[in-house]
């Protein structure tokens, strides 16, 4: 059987499930395909997904790369970011954009913001921000993450700069431990880019662990699902998982995911630092992918079509050992609103 036939039964059994009305309900809409663009820089990547409880509707946070800008040089075009949103009013199927967070940290000029991990606690919101000094033409300058915090998602205020081991630090993860306190994984670059962790008690003040992973990766998500505890990591030829009884000790998983090309939409090119919401039983990979640099035909080097990247999302699939997920397959979505069951232990 070819894929394209397999295509069209997949296509069919979508149609012949939103037929019926009760499945339709507690399925919700096909994700759009691809699911987000930012029309300011078409450059939507490193997305974090969290229900807004005044507003009652999901928003998306994202590292607004600048693809489109003009007169960039080196990886200018990467700095001097801001974080986006997107808003969804149907449960994660389709996604507008708002604006950008207002962030009140802003000590440098040409200041970078990257890579946010935004949860909320007892009624307030806490970022962890992987921030950088200003705006480079290489990867050779520090960053930190700071802790910033908001009560409506949208204002930011600073807290501090989390310590962590090294000057070079990115891309915060924080789920809470069943004990109550928390622990975020991070990626320390001058580690060959090994992930890292930290503990808290209240968010606030952290005490760094040490190594995590013998392996190098970035943008480390951790949640729970189907009884365990799984770490996913972008290992730059598509994603791992790791899975863990403990939060301490991590078994990597033999297989990748969105590592090889998919055909639907600009969804040609492996997939990237994502995030992981947890729904109803179900689990969702919301990940980003520059779709212009598919193996097949890829966009001249520094192009805007080289650099521009959006948000597609996937459905993960676990048959009782590994987690899998196929890129292909429309997804059928609805997010249950204010569901907090992903960053927490259970």
């Amino acid at each position: 059987m070819n894929r394209t036939v397999i295509l069209l039964l997949l296509a069919v059994s979508v149609l012949l499930a939103l037929s019926d009305p009760a499945t339709a309900q507690k399925k919700g809409k096909i994700a759009a395909k691809p699911l987000y663009r930012d029309p300011v820089y078409d450059g939507a990547a490193d997305p974090v997904i969290i229900w807004n409880s005044k507003l009652k509707k999901w928003w998306m946070f994202y590292t607004n790369r600048r693809a489109t800008a003009e007169g960039e040089t080196g990886v200018t075009w990467v700095h001097g970011t801001r974080i986006g949103i997107a808003e969804s009013s149907d449960g994660g199927a389709s996604w507008k954009y708002l604006d950008t967070a207002v962030i009140n940290y802003r000590p440098d000029k040409g200041y970078t913001y990257w890579a946010p991990d935004v949860l909320e606690y007892q009624g307030t919101y806490h970022m962890y921000l992987t921030y950088v000094p200003g705006t480079f033409t290489d990867w050779s300058h520090p960053r930190s993450i700071v802790h910033l915090t908001s009560s409506d998602l949208f204002h930011w205020e600073f807290q501090s700069e989390v310590k962590l081991t090294s000057d070079k630090v990115i891309d915060a993860t924080v789920f809470r431990l069943p004990d109550g306190s928390w622990r975020m994984w991070y990626n320390n670059e001058r580690d060959r880019k090994s992930i890292y962790y930290a503990d808290s008690r209240d968010l606030y003040t952290w005490q760094d662990k040490g190594k995590a992973l013998g392996e190098r990766g970035e943008g480390p998500k951790v949640f729970f699902w189907k009884n365990k505890y799984w770490m996913l990591v972008d290992v730059w030829a598509g994603m791992v998982f790791y899975s863990s009884d403990d939060l301490v000790h991590w078994k990597r998983q033999d297989q990748k995911i969105l590592g090889e090309p998919g055909t639907g939409a600009e969804d040609q090119a492996i997939g990237g630092h994502a995030d992981v919401v947890v729904s109803g039983g179900r689990a969702f990979v919301f990940y980003f992918t520059h779709p212009g640099r598919r193996k097949d035909k890829p966009a001249a080097d520094n192009s805007i079509e080289s650099k521009r990247s959006l948000i597609q999302v996937a459905e993960l699939k676990y048959d009782g050992e590994k987690i899998s997920c196929d890129r292909d397959q429309p997804v059928m979505i609805r997010l249950a609103k204010n569901e907090i069951n992903s960053r927490a232990a259970q």
